[in-house]
């Protein structure tokens, strides 16, 4: 960093700093001006490039959205099959251009609706899907072959991605064809959001197994969105969701080359998924470096050869974990400086969230208000008209290079705990995240970071919105649906194929193709589930001091 000059010196006039700690969102200090002297390292080819080349940090298209828009892609599901098919058909009504899927509990966490743990959670946060008929319910009459469909989903996501595959087979879509992506995100799981089931090493290879199959079979579809979205939401800083995430990358990126595939035959279709908290430029930088960061690794430590594999393609969701209860509307603001930060810093895709999901899952009026955020921005602001708009400010290249370097010294910290699963199972990237958020709760507590309605501009107020609330006769009727699919399926067949599955699992066999043939017998997620937890266990992740 450059020597700073007193700003009174270049004014004279210059009224005194308030009284604050000028930072980041993430505690980064921010000087009072940057100039030149700010980048005396700086090169515009090695650093910048132009958009669509080496190293992408402007973008990974020359036209950018001059070409085409991001899509424009809301993250929908709660109830049931058909609640959930008639909004994502509403969405696409409004002109929305992606689909995006959020499952329930139950089926995060491998249970089917109608078992014991899943009581009081069937459709709550999201929509239950149990088998193949209710995946064939959830995806009736939309465009497959024409629309991308992104799945949040992870221990379970080769079961639930093998549903999708059948469905959309069965309705006329050929695989080869249909594209879109599975988050299947499993690390990221033990480090933040902690809907796991299997222990590391078993999960990895679920992993492996659905990235070499897509390889092979679905050459459109991206197997896996490595997201950094939900270390944010634990309360990480931008430095750490980007290192963490990225060295995730790295480490799906070793495992599957250990199995045998040349880095160029997948590297092409791993997506990321990240997110976009309230600091403007923190979040234009991180997304920034994230293009330049990967394309240097893909080329340099893993000798990438095709240009595809150098690029990171990402999906943007704005930033739940900022949203409030309090004076709800407030979040349209929020939702909309994030998701510009997300176009701003050239995303591929994006969900902007709803006003009311601190209180519960968006209503439709909300949903379209959100989607509407987006369409603004697209054709009425004028920040789609160019590529990387605010390349050469000083102050984000500078952000852009200090968030690259210190992603690297993250890198260089896993490495030496010997890869992420290792650091993982040392409890590094968690106590890592733990000290960040409370950092950052600490700073809202002492008001020296401002949540306006929360800890200044208060107001009394009462439930200020209308809240969507799913009821218990969602339960009732997913319970009724599953008895009756049991009694008419052939379960001599089922249990054929989950004994094949059970046997495959305890060899080094791709699991993909007996997991297809278990779900097109509509074996359960659940009993799928169950046949590999008698093989890989079940995990506890242990207490990390």
């Amino acid at each position: 960093m450059a020597k700073r000059v007193n700003p009174d010196k270049r004014n004279s006039g210059a009224l005194e700093e308030r009284q604050a700690k000028f930072t980041t969102l993430s505690g980064v200090p921010v000087e009072p001006l940057y100039t030149e002297d700010d980048l005396k390292d700086f090169t515009y080819q090695r650093d910048l490039g132009d958009p669509g080349e080496f190293p992408y940090t402007r973008g990974i298209h020359r036209t950018m959205y001059r070409g085409k828009l991001w899509t424009m892609r809301q993250f929908s599901g709660f109830g049931s099959p058909e609640d959930t098919n008639q909004r994502l058909h509403y969405l696409l009504k409004q002109g929305q251009t992606g689909l995006s899927i959020a499952f329930d509990l139950p089926t995060l966490m491998g249970y089917d609706s109608d078992h014991p743990l899943a009581e009081g959670e069937v459709g709550k946060c999201g929509v239950a899907v149990s088998s193949l008929a209710d995946m064939e319910t959830l995806l009736a009459g939309l465009p497959l072959e024409r629309v991308t469909t992104s799945m949040t989903i992870n221990s379970p996501a080769a079961m639930i991605w093998a549903m999708y595959l059948v469905s959309a087979e069965k309705s006329g879509a050929n695989r080869k064809h249909i594209s879109g992506t599975i988050q299947n995100d499993i690390l990221k799981e033990y480090i933040a959001q902690k809907e796991y089931i299997f222990p590391p090493a078993p999960s990895m290879r679920l992993v492996v197994d659905s990235i070499t199959f897509s390889a092979r079979e679905t050459p459109r579809w991206n197997p896996i969105s490595i997201s950094g979205y939900h270390i944010r939401e634990a309360g990480s800083t931008a430095v750490q969701e980007l290192a963490f995430t990225l060295r995730d990358g790295i480490e799906y990126v070793d495992w599957v080359r250990k199995a045998g595939l040349d880095v160029d035959d997948f590297a092409p279709r791993l997506s990321f998924f990240f997110n976009s908290h309230n600091d403007l430029f923190e979040e234009i930088a991180k997304f920034r470096a994230a293009r330049k960061i990967w394309a240097t690794v893909m080329r340099n430590r893993y000798a990438a050869k095709n240009p595809r594999s150098w690029i990171c393609r990402f999906h943007t969701q704005t930033a739940g974990c900022s949203l409030t209860a309090q004076q709800p509307y407030n979040n349209v603001v929020r939702t909309a400086i994030q998701a510009l930060a997300g176009v701003l810093g050239g995303t591929q895709s994006l969900h902007t969230n709803s006003l009311d999901e601190a209180w519960a899952l968006p209503t439709e009026h909300a949903v379209t208000i959100a989607l509407r955020t987006q369409q603004v921005i697209a054709h009425e602001s004028g920040v789609a008209n160019m590529a990387d708009p605010l390349g050469g400010s000083y102050f984000l290249e500078r952000l852009t290079l200090d968030t690259e370097r210190a992603c690297y010294e993250y890198f260089d910290k896993i490495d030496g705990l010997g890869g992420m699963v290792s650091a993982i199972e040392k409890g590094f990237p968690q106590k890592e995240i733990h000290e960040a958020a409370y950092a950052y709760q600490r700073a809202v507590e002492n008001r020296e970071k401002i949540i306006v309605g929360v800890n200044d501009f208060v107001t009394e107020e009462e439930r200020p919105v209308d809240i969507l609330v799913i009821d218990e006769g969602v339960a009732r009727r997913q319970r009724e649906k599953l008895a009756g699919l049991r009694e008419k399926r052939d379960n001599a067949r089922v249990r054929q194929t989950l004994e094949a599955l059970g046997a495959a699992a305890a060899t080094d066999q791709n699991l993909m193709p007996f997991i297809l043939e278990s779900v097109r017998t509509y074996a359960t997620l659940g009993e799928m589930c169950d046949v590999l937890r008698k093989v890989f266990g079940t995990y506890e992740e242990p207490a990390f001091r």
